[in-house]
Parts: C-alpha cells; sequence; structure tokens
C-alpha cells in the first residue's frame, strides 16, 4: 500500500513520535508504515486520516490500481 503519511506529516510539523502518540501506536509502526513496509488497520488508517483531516482514500492508495 502506498501512502502519503510522511509529506503530510511533514506539512503539518509532525514529528513521527508525535503522530504515534496522537494515533495510539509505536514510533516503529510509523516509521513501518512510511516506508512501505506496513499496511495499517482499518483503524488505524482512519486515526491517521482524522490527523490530518482527510479521508482514508486521500492518504492510502493501492500498489497496483486496476482499471
Amino acid at each position: 500500500m502506498i501512502n502519503k503519511v510522511r509529506e503530510l506529516r511533514a506539512l503539518k510539523s509532525l514529528t513521527q513520535n508525535d503522530l504515534a502518540v496522537q494515533v495510539g501506536v509505536r514510533r516503529e509502526t510509523i516509521v513501518f508504515l512510511e516506508k512501505g513496509k506496513y499496511n495499517p488497520s482499518l483503524k488505524l488508517a482512519y486515526d491517521i486520516a482524522k490527523v490530518f483531516e482527510l479521508s482514508i482514500e486521500e492518504v492510502f492508495f493501492p500498489d497496483v490500481i486496476t482499471p
């Protein structure tokens, strides 16, 4: 899954730890998420999108979009 977490986090001047605390996960989870090595649960995706005041679809994208 592709995501814009790193870019959105930078726009809000949040550290990985800041975001982790806000959504209730460890900083390492955010690190792996930003590197594309972790796919979030629906709840985590929702919580992250909520921090950025966006929809899940505006933050997370499938690796391959089929027509």
